[in-house]
């Protein structure tokens, strides 16, 4: 028996309403930061076992979809901040295999693209920003140091070394294909209107996006914590006077990054003693990690793509919003003498200049899906208002709720690691004993320093409330 023509936009209505809760339910889904709660709740109360345990669990849970590489980013560090370096080395390795099979995939996969273009870019896959690489060296290098294994954390140093210098053609030939693709997009004139609209400039402005000129970065993709630790490195285990002159480099370059600093003078004239014969005097340094780096956010702004029977053509963009309460400072005093901890590398500076280098990626693919979904839409629109009007009218309910479901902002980012890295260096005092005092004095830490010509003592503080977490390593 045949169907009455009746029956027929009654079925189109609820094949429309179920798309609408399809992309409810998958699009719509909890954002990075939702998915990362419970981590971070133990991480901000200090309560790192339960933090490694949440950690272990998500990464273990995700090794193998798209967000594989943020989640063992965050469980590594975790480890380590809890002493567990060997576990942490192992969680970055993991890491880094992925990083790596991302690197030496040169094509572009379509179909992810493609899907990316009808849901949001926080469903393509994580692959690691400049910075998560630098890091993912740097800490690999101290978590071997505290293992008391230099040979291995020398190249994992030249690796976070070269990271930074081939992250800013890396990043050129990125936003040349990102554009390229958009100039070739069928939608590409619609692209390029909604880039040039002088409304949709002001909202992004009102976004707070023109605050990331307020964010003191340094040279594109550099971090001045992973140059001091290459000098430091270079200088104390020098295996010929090539390494001294590299230490000497990467400590003036530390300088001119940060500023005149006499803690670099006093290693730079370090180094030119060694060069000259002399060797190295007991010494102590002092580096502290505190509070934690910038986190994404999201901002909705109506992108004006304007097509007939659409009703929704909003778009989720990232922001980065900084973060507060965390202690300024340390001062570590030996036999009476102060000496202050001092500015070596803001994380905020170095995350904010990468997003500000990757905003023009992000605005670009994010318009580019809008208008996909938008000209997708109008099109359902149009042929369900032809057959019917109030089969038209449920279209457009169906396709907004769609859009508005999968209008979901890319939010991963590394949230686990510091706000800033300070540091001193002090001769170390004959009894070999220090205090450490947080800013405002509320904790004073005794330390004795272990054995060792050049020692670091290793600092960590997550926020304000929480204990100092410290832990020791020989570089000589």
């Amino acid at each position: 028996m045949k169907t009455p023509p009746a029956a027929a936009p009654n079925k189109i209505i609820g094949l429309l309403l179920s798309v609408a809760a399809l992309g409810l339910l998958a699009g719509g889904c909890s954002t990075y930061q939702q998915q990362g709660s419970a981590i971070n709740s133990n991480w901000q109360q200090g309560n790192l076992t339960n933090a490694v345990l949440e950690a272990t669990n998500k990464a273990q849970d995700n090794a193998n979809n798209k967000d594989a590489i943020i989640w063992r980013l965050e469980q590594a560090a975790i480890l380590r901040a809890n002493g567990q370096y060997d576990d942490s080395n192992k969680a970055f390795d993991l890491a880094q295999e992925k990083i790596d099979q991302y690197e030496q995939d040169a094509k572009v996969n379509v179909v992810r693209e493609a899907g990316a273009l009808m849901s949001n870019q926080a469903e393509l896959p994580y692959q690691g920003r400049a910075y998560d690489g630098i890091m993912l060296n740097t800490y690999k290098a101290l978590n071997y140091l505290a293992l008391g294994e230099p040979d291995k954390a020398r190249p994992e140093i030249i690796r976070a070394y070269q990271r930074q210098q081939d992250a800013v053609e890396e990043n050129k030939q990125l936003i040349e294909k990102v554009q390229d693709q958009a100039n070739s997009d069928s939608n590409s004139k619609a692209i390029t209107a909604a880039e040039n609209d002088p409304k949709f400039q002001a909202l992004m402005q009102d976004a707070n996006y023109s605050k990331l000129d307020s964010l003191k970065g340094y040279a594109d993709y550099v971090n001045p914590f992973t140059v001091y630790l290459d000098g430091l490195f270079f200088m104390t285990n020098s295996a010929d006077a090539s390494d001294l002159d590299r230490a000497h480099t990467s400590f003036e370059r530390v300088n001119a990054f940060i500023g005149d600093n006499d803690y670099i003078k006093q290693d730079l004239a370090t180094v030119n003693d060694l060069i000259g014969g002399k060797p190295l005097s007991p010494t102590t340094y002092v580096i502290f990690e505190t509070g934690c780096a910038p986190v994404r956010d999201q901002v909705r702004i109506d992108i004006p793509i304007i097509v007939s029977r659409v009703s929704y053509v909003g778009a989720a963009f990232p922001t980065l919003k900084i973060q507060g309460n965390y202690i300024s400072g340390l001062t570590v005093t030996a036999n009476g003498v102060s000496s202050p901890t001092t500015l070596l590398s803001s994380m905020d500076g170095v995350i904010g200049l990468d997003f500000k280098n990757e905003l023009p990626i992000i605005i670009t693919k994010t318009i580019a899906a809008t208008a996909a979904k938008a000209i997708a839409a109008y099109a359902v629109n149009n042929a369900m208002q032809q057959q019917d009007a109030m089969v038209g009218l449920f279209s457009q309910i169906a396709t907004a709720a769609y859009q508005a479901a999968v209008n979901v902002a890319d939010e991963r980012t590394w949230t686990t690691l510091p706000k800033e890295f300070q540091f001193c260096r002090i001769p170390t005092p004959p009894d070999r004993k220090i205090d450490l005092v947080s800013a405002g004095g509320l904790q004073t830490i005794p330390v004795t320093i272990a054995d060792g010509t050049v020692n670091i003592v290793y600092v960590r503080s997550i926020n304000a409330a929480t204990p100092l977490l410290v832990s020791q390593m020989k570089l000589k």
